[in-house]
């Protein structure tokens, strides 16, 4: 499906060319430089492709570009410095490459810049100062590479920061105090670097902070009281600072549903050791006790069992660690025939894992939908639909393992009247646009063509990008082209298609039909059946 082979070297000669978008294709090879010659473009998006090699330096031509995406492909070198040319750029990601070298000082020449993402790369050196000059910014990602160095004191000055993201690195050093001048910022992520010194009093400043992760570093110090007073509108972590010292409780909203959290701060290195040698134990006991599962997949006894590499690290017993065996407080909602729990795996890396009560396993219509659902998120890949990493299906266990939302639900969100304000009109058609690209991915792209039958807010799920991803495959359906596709009423009330409850024939305009409900909910906020009610 899709376009496959290279970009053809006669791209250059479309000159009066102003947005090309070749997008989730199945392209290869190099960006061909002649690509400098479309002097007109304004739009370029290459994203989710299979290109290698550099970023063309001739791209720097290209001075007239706003929008600009390569990001998932396998792109090599370092970021040309040709690219502080593109004065118009507001909008780079190259995330998810293999991009090295330093980030270019001449960055800070992009004023307009309102959304950046370099993450997820083998970037190296420190933050450039320069960075400062990007006043505009809203989102900053620089997560998941080999940075070094001290946070610069300019990152202060990017006063319209939403989102800071500067994870997974090597950073040193202590963090600036002028971070509290980022007073619009909503999440702020600098765990798993080495940061030292102590929690700046400064940060306090930043009332609408939803998300601080600070965990995985080397602060030390006394816990800020401000953090103890924040506790109830902010997720915190402060985990695996072995310097700090304070505790704290508190309890946050997701998708709709109130879970109380502790706030983590490591103990002495003595119950450290006593933890790992009983976590040992535990597991080479469970490993006798329970099932032998395999990377892949296996068959014993009827029950089938597959849970497959993520980042080469799942496994069953992960997930049962990771989660206490299913206990209520990493349960962060309820869905459709199970309930949804946040599951940190020891790679650091978090992922959400829906599960089938014990109720529901020996009820024939959940495990129809728990394969349903199986069956569809293996063949689809799709950059706006949630990606399934594995799955278990077994007479004590059955559970989805899927890609962790942050932000939660699209409806929880637009209920929220505080978290609503930070979904201004770009967020929400760019949520919109997203639903739309996955859609027609769904309908159009493939073979048969896969009917959702419960687009809602509900089951559109948000990132920390804000970036939306429709979820639950349940009652999804393939298009037979010979047969007459007759079934059963299914869906959320308020979103299905009118004309599925007479004719009972399920279409790509049942799909379409629930989009648009959608759409029409995230412009004004709310459900329209809610307007029709007050009239």
């Amino acid at each position: 499906m899709g376009l496959n082979g290279s970009i053809s070297d006669q791209i250059g000669s479309l000159t009066k060319l102003t947005i090309l978008d070749l997008s989730h294709n199945q392209l290869t090879g190099p960006i061909p430089h002649q690509i400098g010659s479309l002097t007109k473009l304004t739009h370029l998006d290459l994203f989710e492709n299979q290109l290698t090699g550099p970023i063309p330096h001739q791209i720097g031509s290209l001075t007239k570009l706003i929008h600009l995406d390569l990001s998932g492909n396998q792109l090599t070198d370092p970021l040309p410095y040709q690219i502080g040319t593109l004065t118009e750029l507001t909008y780079l990601h190259v995330s998810s490459n293999e991009l090295t070298g330093v980030i270019p000082s001449s960055l800070g020449r992009l004023t307009k810049f309102t959304h950046l993402d370099l993450s997820n790369n083998q970037l190296n050196g420190s933050i450039p100062h320069q960075i400062g000059t990007l006043t505009e910014l809203t989102y900053l990602d620089i997560s998941g590479n080999e940075l070094t160095g001290a946070m610069p004191s300019s990152l202060g000055c990017l006063t319209k920061l939403i989102l800071l993201d500067l994870c997974k690195n090597q950073i040193n050093g202590s963090i600036p105090p002028e971070m509290g001048n980022i007073k619009n910022l909503v999440t702020l992520d600098l765990s798993d670097n080495l940061i030292s010194g102590e929690i700046p009093s400064n940060l306090k400043n930043l009332k609408k902070l939803g998300r601080l992760d600070l965990s995985y570093n080397r602060l030390s110090g006394n816990i800020p009281s401000f953090i103890t007073n924040n506790c109830k509108q902010t997720i915190i972590n402060l985990s695996q600072n072995d310097h700090l010292e304070g505790y704290a409780g508190y309890s946050i909203c997701t998708r709709g549903h109130t879970t109380s959290l502790t706030l983590i701060i490591s103990l002495s290195l003595t119950l450290f050791f006593v933890t790992l040698i009983l976590g040992f134990a535990f597991g080479l006991w469970r490993k006798k006790r329970q099932l032998q599962p395999e990377s892949m997949a296996a068959k014993k006894n009827g029950d089938l069992f597959s849970i497959w590499y993520y980042d080469g690290r799942i496994a069953f017993e992960d997930i049962i660690s990771a989660t206490e065996d299913f206990d209520i407080r990493y349960c962060i909602g309820v869905g459709g025939y199970g309930s949804v729990y946040r599951a940190q795996l020891p790679s650091g890396k978090v992922v959400a894992v829906k599960k089938l009560h014990r109720s529901e396993i020996d009820e024939p219509t959940y495990l129809r939908s728990f394969k349903n659902e199986v069956q569809m998120l293996r063949q689809i890949r799709h950059r706006n639909i949630v990606k399934l990493h594995g799955y278990c299906l077994h007479n004590r266990y059955m559970f989805l393992i899927s890609m962790y939302m942050e932000r939660g639900s699209l409806y929880c969100m637009l209920s929220d009247e505080i978290e609503a304000v930070e979904l201004d009109w770009v967020k929400r058609v760019n949520i919109v646009k997203n639903m739309a690209h996955a859609l027609s991915y769904m309908h159009h792209d493939c073979n048969p063509p896969i009917i959702h039958r419960d687009i809602s807010s509900n089951n559109v799920l948000l990132d920390s990008k804000l970036e939306g991803f429709v979820s639950d495959f349940g009652t999804a359906r393939l298009l037979d082209p010979d047969s007459s596709n007759q079934t059963l009423v299914a869906g959320t009330y308020g979103y299905i298609a009118p004309e599925l409850a007479y004719t009972m024939v399920v279409t790509e305009k049942c799909d379409v039909y629930s989009f648009g409900v959608v759409a029409l909910e995230t412009m004004i906020g709310k459900h329209p059946g809610e307007l029709i009610t007050t009239l």
